[in-house]
This record gives structure tokens, C-alpha cells and sequence, in this order.
């Protein structure tokens, strides 16, 4: 199989037949042989039973239905996990992006050698003040922190090689950071595509600004994991010795001066070093603790998934 179409969605019911008879339009006339995974992520709407509706008239789509919304990095990892084809393409179900987008991003990952392409919505519609300068903030924070040059991390049109979606593990909130994962996982041939954006014509965005927010937070995660996540102990541990280190040193200092050099001044206790250094070597000891507890917990884990299936169609167990 060609192409992989992976579309997370949440209430879109008055789009997905629009958006599902453009995709086969672009499809048929490219002569591809793909298939659809639509992932309701716990919409409250009629979108699961037009998902049903149109599965069930083509064998190409299939879906899957969660309990509840468990968030769009769940969905993708859902829909990831049962992708078929040599080339994994996601984009979201609100009619922004352009399925006239996938023939050429499909062959820059077959033809051209890419890992990832990822899409840059160069010009936008969304809201200046609430959307677009945010996004420009979020996104030249992103590339300074993790050091992948793409002007947009929040597009949702990217396309990836079938090998990359099943290396790396989308959860949380790091569906923003997939290349950034993908280059910690060795994917290092990432690029960048200008693609269309196109204003939303059903319903309301899903995200307010507290995603910006979020997005800040999860990237100083993405941070610490991809430094970190394998080696709690090289940084706990580095940071407790220095600070268990700091308070020897200090009460070696007050053992010294009390002993040798002034026997009848100040009772240590009385002295502001006795309490620099008991907190510093509390402090060492715990975050010594702390990183191997983190080693010891990354051993013993039990892999789960992150959400839980209501409901699936045209999925093969």
C-alpha cells in the first residue's frame, strides 16, 4: 500500500463527508492505493456515525471510535499503530488543510528520500492577536530548543515514512513536537513544505490559547526527555553530588575552625555555614535519590496505551 491517511477529529461531523469525498477525488485521479483511518477522539456529535456510514460503502476507510476524548496525540498514535502504508500522511478533518497537498508530499518522502516533510502554513487565517503571533512565538521558541529548523510546528499536514510512525511514541501533548521526536529516534532527514491553509468552514476551533501554554511546557519536557528521559541519574545525580559536595566542603570548613583555628568562638549551630551545609547535603541526598529512583522506574515500567477503544471498523486485530 502506497499511502496511509491518518485524520484525528473531535465534533466534525458537518465536514467529514466533504473532506472524505475530496481526498477520494485527489486519490483516484493520482491512481494511489491507500487507505483512511479517521480516529474520534470522543466527539459528543453524529461524526462516528458518519464515519460508520461511509466505511461501510468503502473498504479503504477504516476507524476508530475512543471512549472519550483522550486528546489528539492519542488519536495519532491510534491511528499510527494500525497505518499500512509505505508513507504515513496525517491532517486534521476541518476542511483547513488541502488534500491537493498529499500527491507531492507523498513524493518527497518516496522519490526525494525524506523521513518527514512538514507543513508550513505561510499564510494563514486564523486570528493575528490570537493565533498567528502566538504561533510565531511558540514556533521560534520550538526551533531554538530543540534544534529543528521548521517555521511551522503546529501544522497538522505532515507526511512521514511508514518506519518513523512506528519508532516513536506520540503521548501526551507532543503531537506538536513529532519531528522533534523523530530526530531524537535518528530520523534526521526532515523538511519542509509550504502548503495551503484555508479558513475553517464548519464549526469552531477546538484549541484556545491556553494550547500555547501548553505547547511551552511540553517543549521544556520534550527537552529534558530527549537529554534526559534514557539517563535520569546523569542529571539528578550530577546535581546531587555537586550540592552534597558543597555541604561537605562546609562542614569541613566549621570542623576545622572549631577544632584547630578557634576552639572558644560561636557554637556551630550558631553559625549560618551549619545550616548551608545540612541543606545542601539534604538536598543532594534527595536528588541523588531522585535519579535513581528515575533509573530504577525506567527499568521496571509496563508499556500501556494511553487511551482506551469504544469502537472500531474495517480494523484488522
Amino acid at each position: 500500500m502506497q499511502l496511509s491517511l491518518v485524520i484525528p477529529l473531535l465534533n466534525e461531523e458537518e465536514s467529514i463527508q466533504e473532506l472524505y469525498d475530496w481526498i477520494v477525488s485527489v486519490m483516484q485521479s493520482n491512481r494511489f492505493l491507500y487507505e483512511i483511518i479517521f480516529i474520534d477522539d470522543g466527539s459528543t456529535d453524529r461524526s462516528w456515525e458518519t464515519i460508520l456510514t461511509i466505511a461501510k460503502n468503502d473498504g479503504n476507510v477504516k476507524g476508530i471510535r475512543f471512549s472519550k476524548n483522550f486528546g489528539k496525540s492519542q488519536a495519532l498514535h491510534a491511528g499510527f499503530k494500525e497505518a499500512q502504508g509505505d508513507v504515513v500522511i496525517t491532517m486534521d478533518a476541518d476542511l483547513q488543510d488541502n488534500p491537493e497537498e498529499i500527491p507531492e508530499l507523498y513524493h518527497l518522502i518516496s522519490n526525494q528520500g525524506f523521513d518527514i516533510i512538514s507543513g508550513w502554513k505561510k499564510k494563514r487565517y486564523d486570528s493575528i492577536l490570537t493565533k498567528n503571533l502566538p504561533s510565531k512565538l511558540f514556533n521560534w521558541a520550538a526551533r531554538r530548543t530543540s534544534g529543528v529548523k521548521l517555521h511551522d510546528f503546529n501544522c497538522g499536514l505532515k507526511a512521514f515514512r511508514n518506519e518513523v510512525v512506528k519508532t516513536i511514541e506520540v503521548s501526551g501533548e507532543m503531537h506538536r513536537y513529532i519531528p522533534v521526536l523523530a530526530k531524537n529516534a535518528g530520523f534526521s532527514k526532515i523538511g519542509e513544505k509550504v502548503v495551503r491553509h484555508q479558513a475553517r468552514k464548519y464549526g469552531s476551533t477546538k484549541f484556545g490559547a491556553e494550547r500555547f501554554i501548553n505547547g511551552f511546557l511540553d517543549l521544556t519536557t520534550i527537552w529534558f526527555v530527549s537529554r534526559f528521559g534514557k539517563r535520569p541519574m546523569h542529571l539528578f545525580g550530577a546535581l546531587g553530588v555537586l550540592m552534597f559536595v558543597i555541604g561537605f566542603g562546609f562542614s569541613m570548613y566549621l570542623g576545622i575552625d572549631k577544632l584547630f583555628l578557634n576552639p572558644m568562638g560561636r557554637l556551630i549551630t550558631d553559625r549560618p555555614q551549619f545550616y548551608i551545609a545540612l541543606t545542601c547535603m539534604i538536598i543532594g541526598t534527595q536528588l541523588f535519590l531522585a535519579g535513581f529512583l528515575g533509573e530504577l522506574f525506567i527499568r521496571t515500567k509496563k508499556q500501556s496505551e494511553p487511551y482506551k477503544m469504544q469502537e472500531t471498523i474495517n480494523i484488522i486485530e
